[in-house]
């Protein structure tokens, strides 16, 4: 377990640099409203995380460490966004509501959540 969560934690330390640089780079070039920044680096988790899992189901001498540090560390700490799309996926090979189901719930009680959030502090 504790080299689980340690795999975890260095991947996600890795993610989140590459994030923050390229959110840094992004706002350094493109300067308009549109979060750029955000959306690469959540599009790219969506690719990433897909090229990932794509290969260890291909290849199956891939060790479950190294998956966890590069699926759940990596790209958990670079976007959970990428985590958020697999998971949808997952469940709609089989359940295809319930996807669309969470997949707006996520959204829409996370938006709503976000502006309580916000004006709580208010």
């Amino acid at each position: 377990m504790f080299k689980d969560v340690l795999m975890v934690a260095m991947g996600s330390f890795l993610g989140g640099g590459l994030r923050y640089l390229i959110s840094v780079l992004t706002s350094k070039v493109y300067s308009h409203s549109f979060p750029l920044g955000t959306f690469l680096v959540n599009v790219l988790g969506c690719f990433f995380i897909g090229l990932l899992y794509g290969y260890a189901e291909k290849h199956t001498e891939m060790s479950a460490g190294l998956l966890l540090l590069l699926t759940t560390g990596f790209c958990g700490g670079f976007t959970t966004f990428s985590t958020f799309i697999n998971e949808s996926a997952t469940l709609g090979k089989s359940q295809m509501l319930l996807s669309i189901l969470y997949m707006a719930l996520s959204l829409l009680v996370g938006m709503v959540l976000l502006f309580f959030g916000k004006s709580l502090i208010r």
